[in-house]
Formats: structure tokens, C-alpha cells, sequence
């Protein structure tokens, strides 16, 4: 399945201090780039959704999008974003496939688990889980539920994700979490350090 990769970044990082959580570094490269060199390989073409100046991202050669609903109304505001991009500009890829720029260990088979677990299922989305905790953002959004979804977020005001997903049917893939959870993500300064500690065993 063709899949447009969206990177999620359209947050205010509040824990972080403010400011653009995806370009703090790690290792000496950015959040948002380590993110890119996983998915890349993974889909057809990446986009990023963030919002306010579009320019401070310019260096990563990505379209960029905002959110179409005001007020920041979360990831859900995101991903519609995505799936109206899709529709205009990549007509052939029938889903979406949202990550986090916060999670700089995510799979790289996560599109291939995500994909196969709901075509075997016939459900709708997919989403990742590790630990025991599902992880929504992390997740396979078919195009066509777009209106679905842009009628819950801009009529009816839902703003978390597991509200509208349970409208439909989801499949819940889990991935290991050792030697480290790959959903693993940097909220907080003291998170960073964290994560330093982890990239030997990041692979």
C-alpha cells in the first residue's frame, strides 16, 4: 500500500519549555531528522504538520501543513490536515501514515506491521502499542474517513484520539519493548539525556 508519511509537530511542546520540541538535538542531530531517516524509507513521500512560520523548517525540504481547525486542537486537527493533503497532491496513496517528532527510536517496520495487521483484521486504522499503552498517534489513517473525521473535530469538537477511533474499526499492533521501547519520547529536557543513554541500543 502506498502511504504518505505525516510528521506530526503542529504541538506547543508546553513540557519542553516551549519552542519547537522536533529540532531539539540528540546526539547532535535533530529530533525531527532522526524521525525522517526511519519513515523515509517506509512511504512514498513525507509531510510535515506544524504550525505558526513554515520557513524554520525549510532546511528539511518537506511540504509543509498547518492545521485547518484553530486553536491547537491536537493531533486529531494533524492528521486531518494530512489526510486533505493526500487527497489533493498524492491521489494514489490511499492512507496516511502518522508519526510522532518527539519518538526518535520508532520501528522501521512500523508502516509493513501497521498495514499487514489491518488488511489481516478488515479494519479501518491501525495503531501502534508497547508496554502494555497504545499509542494513537502512532497509527495507519485511510483518506476516506477524512470528512468522518473532519465533521467529529470541527462540528462536535472531539480532541482525543481514542474518541473517534473507536468509531471504527482499529487494530492495535504491539511491538516489543526491550532493549528499548521504540515509542520512546523526548516531552521534557530531562528526557533528552535519556534518550543519550539509549542510542547504542537504538538500532
Amino acid at each position: 500500500m502506498k502511504l504518505v508519511g505525516l510528521l506530526l509537530a503542529g504541538g506547543q511542546s508546553r513540557r519542553m519549555g516551549g519552542g519547537d520540541k522536533a529540532l531539539r538535538e540528540l546526539g547532535g542531530i535533530s529530533l525531527l531528522a532522526r524521525v525522517i531517516e526511519r519513515v523515509r524509507p517506509q512511504v512514498e513521500t513525507l509531510l510535515l504538520n506544524a504550525n505558526g512560520d513554515p520557513a524554520r523548517f525549510v532546511a528539511f525540504g518537506l511540504p509543509v501543513v498547518a492545521d485547518g481547525v484553530p486553536g491547537f486542537a491536537g493531533p486529531l486537527a494533524g492528521i486531518l490536515a494530512g489526510l486533505d493533503w493526500t487527497a489533493a497532491h498524492r491521489p494514489d496513496c490511499p492512507a496516511i501514515l502518522s508519526v510522532a517528532t518527539d519518538a526518535p527510536f520508532l520501528p522501521r517496520d512500523l508502516a509493513a506491521r501497521l498495514v499487514g495487521a489491518a488488511v489481516e483484521a478488515g479494519a479501518d486504522l491501525a495503531c501502534a502499542a508497547s508496554g502494555g499503552r497504545a499509542h494513537p498517534v502512532f497509527g495507519l489513517w485511510p483518506v476516506r474517513l477524512r470528512e468522518d473525521l473532519r465533521r467529529a473535530v470541527s462540528e462536535e469538537g472531539i480532541r482525543k484520539v481514542d474518541r473517534w477511533t473507536a468509531r471504527h474499526r482499529l487494530v492495535t499492533v504491539t511491538f516489543a519493548d526491550r532493549p528499548i521501547d521504540p515509542f520512546f519520547n523526548a516531552n521534557r529536557p530531562e528526557d533528552l539525556e535519556t534518550a543519550a543513554g539509549l542510542l547504542a541500543a537504538a538500532s
